[in-house]
């Protein structure tokens, strides 16, 4: 199986799934702990051109984006969503898992098994 990574948060339970459901299929994942690693915005912008899911979808909608007096227009490109996880990592969505040049948003947990496959 090609290398997986994962960018992980250690707190988030679907981040943990993940993490242990790449490791059952006997590989070790390169783990990318991004809020002690924040990506570039350089990376982030080259992580949205291989993502499945809308930039959109990389952004949380936690308090922390109501905090900041944003709403779904504020996070419609991936420019906007690029710049908004380069300052703000923690809103990022997570798991994240990238291979053969291709990334997914690990939730629903299901997806996970489906990629790893």
């Amino acid at each position: 199986m090609p290398a997986v990574t994962i960018l992980h948060n250690p707190r988030c339970s679907n981040s943990r799934a993940a993490l242990e459901a790449c490791r059952a299929t006997g590989n070790e994942p390169d783990v990318v702990s991004y809020l002690q690693e924040p990506l570039s915005l350089e990376a982030l912008r080259d992580l949205l051109s291989i993502l499945q899911d809308p930039p959109s979808a990389l952004v949380r909608r936690d308090p922390l984006f109501r905090e900041l007096g944003l709403t779904d227009a504020d996070v419609q490109t991936a420019d906007q969503v690029a710049a908004l996880l380069a300052e703000h990592p923690s809103l990022m969505q997570r798991p994240v898992l990238q291979r053969d040049g291709t990334a997914i948003i690990g939730r629903p947990p299901e997806r996970v098994a489906a990629f790893l496959a």
